[in-house]
């Protein structure tokens, strides 16, 4: 159930991924398009072939990301959103894209803003690492276009520096804001996630004591009438299911001799020597005082009869709490009938109980049947 869940929730995470990447893939197609509008407009100063390299660049960088996520190669790493590499393949080519623009870079420092965004979900320290990167790429063109001779406007390359500056920046600032704010979400996120175990535990709780016999720790009889009713709704011709009741023999004499501490004691023992005789899918209850009910489904007269002997032997063999009553002197008597499809619970326990009354009748510490007492 866990690998299931666990796989499912790998799943929509690389979907999630794969969706980051469509619109990062789409960027790239926007820049494309910018680039040959400025080749065709005449900005761009390079030669067209280095419009052409760039081009083929961002196509086989993107195949190549896009077949690390289809093969499932990102969920290896710890970003499976791959943002740093895919942040500095951006960075490099808008260096190059931006250094064949010459005079005229200073128009798309936008593009800067845009390539970082991707990046403003990093680590504050990480994101300054790429905003670096992109400020000393920037700078380093027109240094290089100074030792070239060809700086024709240094205040204006100063000016523009001085604006990507600012803005990354501000950038920084924005990104450690988010970043805390994340924190701060992710640190309540898991205080909620322990409130609401802590209510689920709870709720189990309730559920257990609105369910469940406290001296016995036994299904109580709602809960076992309310599971009854569902084990009969199931039921299908051709198949039947076993209901008894069982009755402690003598037991307002052992409440009268040795206490209603000594009884609750044998009410237990009776509990525990029951689970021990019983499957796990048996559902047994404490019906009310001394009595209880059983339901075996799935079973036949024969089984039936054999698990509750079973456990009537085994009852009266046991040996009592030590001053609850002399041994040899624990027995029960058990009144069974058969569920089928169409029965009803009703009329099935009234006939339990009067096979449990014909068990009484005829010297207790004994099954008795009502399909017996149909045939005779």
């Amino acid at each position: 159930m866990r690998a299931s869940r666990d796989e499912s929730e790998q799943q929509g995470l690389q979907a999630l991924v794969i969706k980051r990447f469509g619109m990062a893939a789409a960027t790239y197609g926007l820049a494309l398009v910018l680039t040959w509008v400025t080749v065709a407009a005449g900005f761009y100063e390079a030669p067209v072939e280095t419009a052409v390299a760039g081009s083929v660049l961002i196509a086989v960088t993107q195949l190549a990301f896009f077949w690390g996520f289809y093969r499932g190669h990102n969920l290896r790493f710890r970003d499976p959103s791959l943002t740093e590499p895919q942040v500095l393949v951006a960075l490099l080519w808008l260096t190059y894209f931006l250094f064949n623009l010459g005079d005229n870079r200073g128009s798309m420092l936008v593009l800067y803003v845009l390539v970082l965004m991707f990046a403003v979900f990093l680590p504050p320290k990480n994101f300054l690492r790429y905003a670096v990167l992109a400020l000393l790429s920037f700078v380093g063109m027109f240094v290089f276009d100074a030792f070239a001779g060809q700086l024709d406007d240094p205040q204006t390359a100063m000016l523009q520096t001085g604006v990507l500056l600012v803005t990354l920046v501000w950038m920084c600032l924005f990104v450690g804001y988010v970043y805390r704010l994340r924190q701060r979400m992710r640190q309540r996120r898991f205080a909620l996630q322990a409130h609401q175990e802590t209510l689920r535990g709870m709720m189990r709780q309730l559920e257990d004591l609105a369910s469940t016999d406290e001296l016995t720790g036994l299904y109580n009889r709602r809960h076992f009438l309310r599971k009854a009713e569902a084990e009969l709704s199931r039921l299908r011709a051709g198949h039947q299911s076993g209901l008894a009741l069982i009755d402690l023999d003598y037991f307002k004499r052992i409440n009268d001799q040795h206490g209603h501490a000594a009884g609750d004691r044998v009410l237990q023992t009776f509990a525990s020597v029951a689970r021990s005789c019983l499957r796990d899918d048996d559902i047994l209850a404490r019906y009310g005082g001394e009595e209880f009910v059983l339901l075996l489904p799935n079973t036949d007269a024969e089984q039936f009869s054999a698990c509750c002997e079973r456990l009537r032997e085994a009852f009266a063999n046991t040996q009592p709490p030590e001053g609850d009553a002399p041994a040899g002197h624990l027995s029960l008597s058990v009144g069974l009938t058969l569920l089928r499809e169409g029965d009803s619970l009703d009329d099935a326990l009234q006939r339990a109980d009067d096979a449990l009354y014909r068990a009484k009748g005829n010297g207790r510490n004994r099954c008795e049947a009502s399909w017996t007492m149909a045939n005779a």
